[in-house]
């Protein structure tokens, strides 16, 4: 029989043998598939993707810094407004609402850019970028890729699609160190999440593409122009799939952002956490390890417009011989600064100012620097001191935070509060501690009066009934209050300079002093204050200019 004529008839036979195998093959692929998706089970989140980190604001709710191994904390969707929600969705994955979970053409892409060693392949899913980020490691291969598709395909099949969604927000990374939405919007805007807006929204859904590259958005020229470009692009994107309206696509302005890096101010501040942070454990009953890695929102009392504004007058007004906590000088003697603002009949505090430099010195002078009183508690002479003030006259070296306090007790009629730093504590939204102020008198209405009457008299710096020179003492007069400057020692001797200001609203206390370098390695010995410029000129100066910022002219 010709060849043809055989091949001709065989080509049926092996067409049909091919198709049998190919459907087997078929078949044997689906059921392993199947098998493999059986046996697919979803795994816990990585532990550095849950932990939380808790976040310290001051009175007013603005963002003063942090405490955890990883910026992060958790919201519920609920409060992440729907356009952030529309904007991350418009920016990563348009078809989330309606996908399976998986990108077909996505996985094939890497698929093939894994074998082919070619660069990674972006374009997952939103359920495939929280599955990868949160759920597998960062291993880079076809076997963990398939995995993840497993994973997303079985995530999307058993969750609700808005559980898929917060997990994702409260996990991607923004740059900035910031993991999850509530702490990008800390650290690009200084809002909460619930609070931002659909211009804000927009742009931390473009930071999602290149963090690292974007973070440096408000500082960098080139990088803002080219976010601006890709915000631009997000905003069409949500206006043409029905996310926002033509007007507010043309009402929206590209937001401004929190420099980066931080400035100075910001490490500053570490003094106000230190404190405030010890003291919101101690009342959750916790350590501060475990404060730390909580969740908490710790508001604090501080008023941080104030505090930095202090910051720099500390700075401004002590240059030279006199360092604003901590600049070195003849002899090796280092003048410190510290301040304390607390607030009468109710002991919060409103400014503490610890020191210049904390990376320099992590030491707060304003809490537990002893610093020499000197004559700044003679207008107690005579007076009888009950409950936390009693023995006040015979400590020679008082905290600047125990003698505001005292002379809160003065302006508020004889009544002391308990300073505090921590007003309330908030964890998910919920309030878990709610400071209530500690009072008790401590001396009887006349004896304010007559600390108040000694602290105008005669033997106090600037103690007249006018108040020192260059200070509008007509907020003071009005509250019964006094401002006065003492301190140890005298003339060219003078140690310790205290400038002190109170009236029914705030008491200020500023404390100059100075310390060199001891005879044993590592120790510190008081010195005397350098006479240029004047330590008791500088400590007045400073003491009106935050009066006067706390509006107390």
């Amino acid at each position: 029989m010709p060849f043809r004529v055989r091949l001709r008839r065989n080509r049926g036979r092996w067409l049909r043998r091919l198709f049998i195998a190919f459907v087997a093959f078929l078949a044997v692929v689906c059921g392993a598939a199947v098998v493999a998706y059986k046996l697919t089970v979803i795994p816990e989140p990585h532990p550095e993707t849950v932990v939380q980190s808790t976040v310290f604001v001051d009175a007013e709710g603005s963002y003063l810094g942090r405490r955890g191994p990883v910026d992060r904390q958790e919201v519920p969707l609920s409060q992440v407004p729907r356009h952030v929600q529309d904007a991350v969705i418009a920016a990563e994955n348009r078809s989330f609402r309606t996908d399976t979970g998986v990108s077909p053409r996505a996985i094939a892409r890497a698929a093939w850019a894994t074998v082919s060693g070619g660069a990674p392949q972006g374009g997952s899913t939103i359920t495939q970028q929280y599955v990868k980020n949160a759920l597998l490691s960062p291993e880079r291969s076809l076997s963990r890729k398939a995995r993840e598709a497993l994973i997303a395909i079985k995530l999307d099949r058993t969750r609700d699609k808005d559980e898929i969604l917060e997990g994702y927000l409260n996990t991607v990374y923004f740059g900035r160190g910031a993991a999850g939405v509530q702490a990008a919007a800390r650290n690009y805007f200084d809002v909460a999440a619930k609070d931002l807006t659909v211009s804000q929204g927009a742009a931390l859904a473009s930071i999602v593409n290149i963090p690292s590259y974007y973070e440096k958005a408000g500082s960098d020229p080139k990088v803002t122009a080219k976010l601006r470009h890709r915000w631009e692009w997000v905003l069409d994107a949500m206006e043409a799939g029905g996310s926002i309206t033509a007007g507010q696509r043309a009402e929206a302005r590209f937001p401004a952002f929190r420099f980066y890096p931080p400035g100075g101010t910001e490490g500053q501040r570490q003094y106000l956490i230190d404190v405030a942070a010890k003291e919101a454990a101690d009342r959750l009953g916790i350590t501060e390890d475990q404060l730390a890695r909580g969740g908490y929102t710790v508001h604090t009392t501080f008023d941080l417009a104030l505090q930095d504004a202090t910051a720099e007058s500390a700075k401004e007004r002590t240059k030279g011989g006199s360092g604003g906590g901590g600049s070195g000088g003849k002899g090796g003697v280092r003048v410190h600064t510290a301040v304390v603002g607390v607030e009468p009949g109710d002991g919060a505090v409103r400014v503490l100012y610890g020191g210049a430099d904390y990376a320099r010195q992590p030491f707060n002078d304003a809490v537990s620097g002893a610093v020499e009183a000197g004559s700044v508690l003679d207008p107690f002479a005579g007076v009888r001191l009950g409950g936390p003030l009693r023995g006040l006259r015979d400590v020679a070296a008082p905290t600047p935070l125990r003698l505001a306090s005292a002379y809160a007790a003065v302006a508020a009629e004889g009544v002391h509060a308990t300073p505090h730093t921590v007003a309330r504590i908030t964890r998910e939204g919920r309030t878990v501690h709610t400071a209530r102020p500690e009072t008790r008198r401590v001396l009887d209405e006349k004896g304010a009066f007559v600390v108040t009457a000694q602290a105008k008299g005669p033997g106090f710096e600037g103690s007249s009934e006018a108040g020192s020179p260059g200070v509008d003492r007509a907020g003071v007069r009005d509250g019964g209050g006094a401002f006065l400057t003492a301190g140890a020692g005298g003339g060219i001797t003078r140690r310790t300079v205290w400038s002190v200001g109170y009236d029914s609203r705030l008491t200020l206390a500023v404390a100059l002093f100075a310390d060199r370098p001891g005879a044993k390695k590592g120790t510190t010995v008081p010195a005397q204050l350098p006479n240029d410029p004047s330590p008791a000129g500088s400590a007045e100066e400073l003491t009106r200019q935050i009066w006067d910022l706390a509006g107390g002219s």
